[in-house]
């Protein structure tokens, strides 16, 4: 695996080395040592799998309020999505400032993202697939949300949206005032 730092402090692009042959290919997808060089501990206590029809369709911006916050690493394994991370941790230099990525089949690389962080994609392919790895547990009560279009945080997306849940629509903008970060 191929371990990138991206520009908010614990965000790493992570690309599969692949090792082929006319049969196929073969590449590792965690190795607790390989993530342990990077300083990334913690045990997957939870995996997701979601399936995105239509092009265009934004999923997020989503977190965790402590004390429950996770820990999640996402690969893209079909199609192609732009994935966000937006930096919450209120104490941080980077507050309320994202980066992105584009993840894809194709390009067989993944985004580990700490605690701290609203996390959401938007599809660039019909039929995308993502995998979702959490180092916690699912916990509704301890949900949150950022609006796709909030102006603090200034998301410039690939496309308009085609399709948002009422959730993620709903999501109130954020009272800079009130929200002292997660």
């Amino acid at each position: 695996m191929i371990f990138s730092e991206l520009p908010l402090k614990g965000l790493y692009e992570i690309t599969l080395q692949i090792f082929g042959d006319d049969r196929g290919w073969f590449g590792r997808t965690f190795c607790k040592k390989e993530f342990a060089q990077h300083g990334l501990l913690q045990e997957w206590v939870q995996m997701n799998h979601s399936f995105t029809a239509k092009k265009g369709t934004i999923r997020g911006m989503h977190f965790q309020y402590p004390p429950h916050g996770e820990v999640k690493m996402v690969r893209c394994i079909a199609g192609e999505v732009f994935d966000v991370v937006v930096d919450l941790r209120a104490s941080s230099p980077t507050f309320l400032q994202y980066t992105s990525v584009v993840l894809s089949a194709a390009k067989r690389n993944m985004i580990y993202i700490p605690k701290g962080f609203a996390h959401g994609f938007q599809t660039l392919s019909e039929d995308a697939e993502l995998l979702y790895q959490h180092d916690a547990f699912y916990t509704p009560e301890a949900e949150g949300g950022l609006r796709y279009d909030e102006p603090s945080v200034n998301i410039i997306w690939p496309y308009p949206p085609t399709e948002l849940s009422k959730r993620d629509e709903n999501h109130p903008l954020l009272d800079l005032t009130v929200f002292k970060g997660i």
